[in-house]
């Protein structure tokens, strides 16, 4: 772990009760994670029996399956501006009580339009969650385990995911008969939207948002609960120097009054005036967009499609859906070890370039292996099992604790919730046309596509992100704002 001038300031970090309450605070957060991932995998799984019984066209499938990440990304920008004014701790609660209206509401759909509105009210609640619960637990965590921590959030996504492919799997096969089935697997969402609000209910804030806001006193309580006491007070006081040396007029503690939109406006002004906020908040933006590109939410909501157009069944495809799903909750785990012991720069490097290699093979493989061999489907599962794994071990986890980190407290909430409403704008687009761009070009040149755009985003890594691993977040803020961050 490197240190630096302001790290070196902070007593160590050592185990104690408060290790197992941070640890309890995490897993709760993190059910936010769990719902994003069921939600956004479940349709995976219901798409044909949805489609049967509603009458859907291939392109009401994309509307009905794109409408949620579409809204994501406008809960994303919005939950991030509304965390920033109410804090991380009751957006979360209110995005609890929207996943399970959005459930509740998809489970008894009579029709197209009903089905779209649950999709949409599931989609603001992931966009929320996708920015929310991330930024909670960045601020919660001592930077020392902040990767492995704020990281948690993706491994239960994964989760979330390999939950959804399960249930289809076994709901599809046992209830095969059953027209409404697709009904069944969008109900079980509602469930652990009942533990995260109940959850929720009996965490703290965030100690940074509440320090934003200028109560020291509740901010210090709440890290004496989740650090040692001396480590405690030594954050207060780091966090104290750094909001006293502000300007006049920047974002913070006094604007706790202004309306929703005067603090998001006042945010974005305070970015515009400042090259390097805007450059960072680019940064934010290329890494979450870079991320979709790859083509991993194609496989995560089609890839029953996928393996059925590379020669497998429909309960087949169903069954071997799992293997992605399992793959990348090992990768998940695998991330998180690494996640304070690589660079996120390398780490970024390394996980463009084993899936733009994968994005390859799997075109070549497609484009070679005749359709009716018996290899083919085996194969094809087998390279996509290899995307996935890359894409979990080395890009999903870091891509949300990157842009969890290098914000400046003073529009942290903002900046994630742009960063990551571009970031699903991008999913919603290769969500819609997925389907048709199958359709119309076949596996070979789809993912011949992927991986061309995956060369750009290698360079991209390699040229334009500064790293953020072992540094405090307000070392970081002070790097950001002068322009050093760049030079390092």
């Amino acid at each position: 772990m490197r240190e630096t001038s302001e790290t070196a300031q902070l007593p160590p970090l050592t185990v104690g009760p408060h290790t197992r309450r941070l640890g309890v605070m995490a897993i709760v957060a993190t059910f936010g994670g769990l719902l994003f991932g069921y939600d956004t995998g479940v349709i995976n799984g219901a798409q044909s029996s949805m489609a049967a019984e509603l009458a859907l066209d291939d392109f009401a499938v994309g509307v009905v399956t794109s409408s949620l990440v579409f809204a994501a990304a406008f809960g994303a920008l919005f939950g991030g501006s509304l965390a920033d004014r109410i804090g991380r701790r009751r957006t979360i609660i209110a995005l609890a009580v929207l996943f399970f209206a959005g459930s509740i509401c998809v489970t008894v759909a009579p029709g197209f339009a009903v089905l779209v509105f649950g999709r949409i009210l599931l989609g603001l609640a992931v966009g929320g969650a996708s920015t929310v619960v991330p930024v909670f637990l960045a601020e919660l965590a001592p930077y020392e385990i902040r990767g492995s921590l704020a990281g948690r959030n993706e491994m239960m996504i994964v989760v979330g995911q390999l939950a959804a492919f399960v249930i289809n799997a076994i709901i599809g096969n046992l209830l095969s008969d059953f027209g409404g089935v697709w009904r069944v697997m969008f109900a079980v969402c509602a469930i652990p939207a009942v533990f995260l609000f109940i959850g929720m209910l009996r965490m703290p804030e965030s100690p940074r948002w509440l320090m934003r806001r200028g109560d020291s006193a509740a901010a210090l309580a709440v890290l004496q609960r989740i650090r040692p006491l001396d480590r405690a007070e030594a954050e207060v006081k780091q966090l104290e120097q750094l909001l006293g040396s502000r300007e006049p007029g920047e974002l913070g503690g006094a604007q706790a009054g202004a309306s929703q939109g005067q603090e998001t406006l006042r945010g974005l002004r305070l970015i515009a005036s400042n090259k390097w906020f805007v450059r960072i908040l680019l940064v934010g933006i290329g890494v979450g967009v870079a991320q979709q590109l790859t083509g991993i939410n194609s496989i995560m909501y089609y890839g029953t499609s996928v393996l059925e157009e590379a020669g497998f069944s429909h309960s087949t495809a169903l069954i071997g859906n799992i293997a992605p799903g399992v793959i990348a909750v090992i990768g998940a785990f695998i991330a998180l070890y690494m996640m304070d012991r690589w660079d996120r720069r390398k780490t970024f490097i390394t996980g463009f370039t084993l899936t733009t290699i994968s994005h390859v093979v799997i075109g070549v493989a497609s484009l070679t292996v005749p359709e009716d061999a018996v290899i083919r489907p085996y194969l094809i599962l087998a390279l996509v099992v290899f995307f996935v794994g890359s894409m979990q071990t080395f890009l999903n986890v870091v891509t949300w604790v990157y842009i969890s980190e290098i914000f400046p407290l003073r529009f942290r909430g903002l900046g994630v919730g742009i960063a990551i409403f571009c970031h699903w704008i991008m999913n919603g687009v290769l969500a819609l046309f997925f389907p048709s761009l199958i359709a119309a070009t076949g596996l070979t040149t789809t993912f011949f596509l992927f991986a061309g755009v995956g060369a750009l985003a290698l360079l991209f890594m390699a040229t334009c992100v500064p790293e953020t691993r072992g540094r405090t977040l307000e070392s970081m803020e002070a790097d950001i704002t002068s322009g050093a961050i760049f030079q390092k």
